[in-house]
């Protein structure tokens, strides 16, 4: 468990265990990474690298009240995925973290996704 400090000096708490293929859980509002707990758990013990962060202002992030957007959510994804430089990255989002995958897939993968699985999905708008 660790943290990033974004561009901007947002401090992105993460969860990076396992080898493998890689997932990525980005997790609805107002929930965290550690609602994802059970899937990771799951997905370890078949041999998977999983990922969860806290996106800014949840969890363990900054608590800080500016740049609440699935823009901004997809950019802190992005900056994360390149600083742990992530290949071929499944992405899962429930809820506003759907839109987040969507941003990011759509503007911010540059080949580094492999798929995007939308659970519950808020669209970006």
């Amino acid at each position: 468990m660790s943290t990033l400090k974004l561009k901007d000096g947002t401090e992105i708490f993460y969860k990076d265990q396992g080898e493998g293929p890689v997932l990525m859980f980005h997790h609805g509002w107002p929930l965290s990474s550690d609602d994802w707990d059970a899937q990771v758990i799951f997905f370890l013990q078949r041999g998977y690298r999983v990922i969860a962060h806290d996106r800014r202002g949840h969890g363990r992030s900054s608590q800080n009240i500016y740049n609440h957007t699935i823009e901004q959510y997809a950019s802190d994804a992005a900056e994360l995925v390149e600083f742990l430089d992530l290949k071929d990255v499944i992405h899962i989002g429930h809820s506003t973290g759907g839109g987040e995958v969507i941003r990011y897939v759509n503007k911010y993968a540059n080949g580094r996704a492999k798929k995007a699985v939308l659970i519950s999905a808020v669209p970006p708008i």
